[in-house]
């Protein structure tokens, strides 16, 4: 028997048993596919600018899960990062890398807050009766004075976190240990600052004693207490940013929240917090007038998003004029270039409009020339169309689903989309995505988690990504793939909570836990330990008969075929195996293959033009079907298959 060629087609197909999807690929973890074949995904670096104000978070560089990332320039030419995670807001500057605190300031209280100190102990009791903070809450100390002992002013004059609360007092940990000497309460010329309250890190379906924060969650600036049903609010258990800049200024949202504005200072590495927007008085930051906005402008919203037509700042899911309740179906948008002005006249093009299909606005994203708004039940297109209507809303499709806010992505003039049981795309007409792994990913999938999942980009590869919590998790720890220009999709393990795409910055940035970003597509191995480590990615075929697959078969050599361009180590390589078997009900039999090895140094001469590796395998597998398996666990090795062959010959019936 000739040397038989081991090809297949792109992509994994988990859409039927592995011996029907002969010719194909069966499962993987950190590969892709390109030019129709698969190689191991690029690695990822980990980010260690430091964190330019605020507290020491516990691990990392920021505080809390970040789900919301957004990059844009300034009119300096400043490359601005901006992160929301549950508990807090950043931004990033390119010139030196760190991550400042520009967190919305809720309540600033004077001359009211008091210390008390216990000898012996780092816990500061204070007391400031009007607080309305809850456990976790960051507030910020000046104009203090020292409690007589360790505990100076130095010392109080910080940023906490609040670790525990009662209606007029809470405690905060701080980094001395008071002594019998620190017996003054901190002055009468303290002011405190009290940032927003947080939201949770994962969405919790349970209602009452346990759901959401211990002493309530918040709505915008609305306390509410214990027995919080989960269905009432999914922006105040799980803490979403909505982020877009408007001209160099960002507009950004907490789900459920209100707006806020953050505007860059004139002075590098000076970063002053976001401010609301809806405030009827003049906010200021050093000193400087920025806005004045009218008392119709939203107080309450689930989504902001600034319109790349004629420049509209649009509230998704918000109150309507003079009222203070949240109509999650209502859009309101403000005058044309103009997001001081939200009531409606004769003279400006304020307006508003409530979808009727749905019971909520989930997301929002723009397409070419219009914006495509994602209720629970339908999709409409939103289109600028001038006075006196402004804007037009026109349903394209019904009974439509879509997983969560984050769930939708725009590549290539094309909007992609997870829904709660399958995926879409928008070209212009909305269809059903088919998906060659649907059964592997939404049979797996925690539903509880949906809001979690975000979808991605990875354009330098015509890729879609789609991150999620996999059955029986409450943090995102698997990844799905669709390869648009391919038209393949592929799968893996990846802990990653937002992730940004973007032509900004050189490659794609991501979040994961424990406040880490990482820069993806750089080197080739696990950047998030030191030294890196490797990545461990592998790719296996569907059965494949052996001949027709009525006899037995003895395979007994292998031709490998290799690529190890953009490798970093002298000599790289993989293991390649042959799992044979005799019926497709069977286990697998033995496996036998062995290493294949870059006779090329990629650490001396990158050669690339020199494609030298093992050039033969002698093996033993005998079967009737058999599936072929390609993995690399080493550190250092990039590589990309080829057209492997191997020699069988017959080998009887039994």
């Amino acid at each position: 028997m000739p040397l038989q060629a081991i090809k297949f087609k792109p992509g994994i197909d988990r859409s039927s048993t592995s011996l029907a999807n002969e010719g194909g690929w069966y499962d993987g973890d950190k590969i892709r596919f390109r030019l129709g074949y698969p190689e191991k995904i690029g690695g990822w670096v980990k980010d260690n600018g430091a964190t330019g104000s605020g507290p020491t978070p516990p691990s990392g560089s920021f505080w809390g899960v970040c789900r919301s990332l957004w990059n844009w320039i300034s009119l300096a030419g400043r490359n601005y990062l901006s992160l929301g995670t549950n508990l807090k807001l950043y931004v990033q500057d390119s010139a030196d890398g760190d991550l400042y605190d520009v967190t919305p300031i809720r309540l600033t209280t004077t001359n009211a807050a008091t210390f008390a100190a216990t000898s012996g102990s780092s816990v500061i009791t204070v007391t400031d009766a009007g607080h309305g903070a809850q456990t976790g809450d960051f507030v910020l100390f000046s104009g203090a004075v020292s409690l007589g002992g360790n505990v100076t002013a130095d010392v109080l004059n910080q940023e906490f976190e609040i670790t525990y609360v009662d209606a007029t007092s809470y405690t905060i940990t701080v980094s001395v240990t008071a002594d019998g000497s620190d017996t003054g309460n901190g002055g009468g010329a303290v002011t405190a600052q009290y940032e927003i309250t947080g939201g949770n890190e994962y969405y919790a379906t349970a209602a009452g004693f346990g759901a959401g924060g211990w002493g309530g969650a918040t709505t915008g600036f609305t306390s509410t207490g214990w027995g919080l049903s989960a269905a009432v609010g999914v922006g105040v258990q799980l803490r979403l940013w909505s982020q877009i800049n408007y001209g160099e200024y960002l507009m950004c949202n907490p789900r459920g929240g209100a707006i806020y504005m953050w505007v860059p200072s004139a002075t590098p590495s000076t970063f002053y917090r976001a401010q609301i927007l809806s405030s009827t008085n003049t906010n200021t930051q050093d000193g400087t007038a920025y806005w004045t906005t009218d008392s119709s402008c939203p107080t309450v919203c689930n989504i902001v998003h600034v319109s790349d037509q004629s420049r509209f700042t649009i509230a998704f899911g918000c109150n309507d004029y003079g009222s203070a309740t949240l109509n999650p179906l209502l859009v309101r948008w403000s005058d044309q270039e103009d997001y001081t002005t939200w009531a409606p006249s004769a003279t400006n093009q304020a307006g508003s409009f409530t979808l009727s299909a749905g019971s909520e606005i989930i997301a929002v994203t723009s397409q070419r020339q219009e914006i495509l708004v994602f209720t629970d039940a339908a999709v409409y297109s939103m289109q600028y169309l001038g006075p006196p209507y402004v804007w037009g809303f026109q349903q394209l499709g019904s009974n439509i689903s879509v997983a969560g806010p984050k769930a939708v992505i725009t590549a290539s003039n094309t909007t992609f989309w997870m829904g709660e049981d399958k995926f879409y795309v928008y070209d212009g007409r909305v269809q059903t995505l088919p998906c060659t792994v649907w059964q592997y990913v939404f049979n797996n999938i925690n539903r509880d988690q949906h809001y979690q999942i975000h979808a991605a980009t990875n354009e330098g590869f015509d890729e879609v990504w789609w991150f999620y919590c996999s059955a029986g998790s409450t943090s995102i720890d698997r990844y799905v793939v669709f390869n648009y220009s391919e038209k393949a999709w592929y799968y893996g393990t990846l802990a990653r909570t937002a992730w940004l795409d973007t032509p900004l910055r050189q490659t794609p940035t991501a979040a994961g836990y424990d406040g880490q970003l990482f820069y993806h597509e750089q080197g080739v191995d696990d950047g998030s330990t030191n030294p890196p480590t490797a990545i461990n990615s592998y790719i296996q075929s569907s059965d494949f008969d052996i001949g027709d697959g009525y006899q037995y078969s003895f395979a007994w050599k292998m031709l490998p075929d290799f690529k190890f361009d953009g490798s970093t180590v002298a000599a790289p390589s993989v293991n390649i195996t042959l799992r044979p078997r005799q019926n497709p009900g069977a286990n697998y039999g033995t496996s036998e293959g062995g290493n294949v090895v870059s006779a090329n140094s990629y650490v001396t001469t990158r050669q690339y033009n020199v494609q030298q590796f093992t050039q033969e395998l002698n093996i033993r597998v005998r079967g009737r079907q058999m599936a072929f398996r390609v993995e690399s666990d080493t550190a250092g090795t990039q590589w990309q298959l080829g057209v492997p062959r191997i020699d069988i010959k017959p080998d009887g019936r039994r």
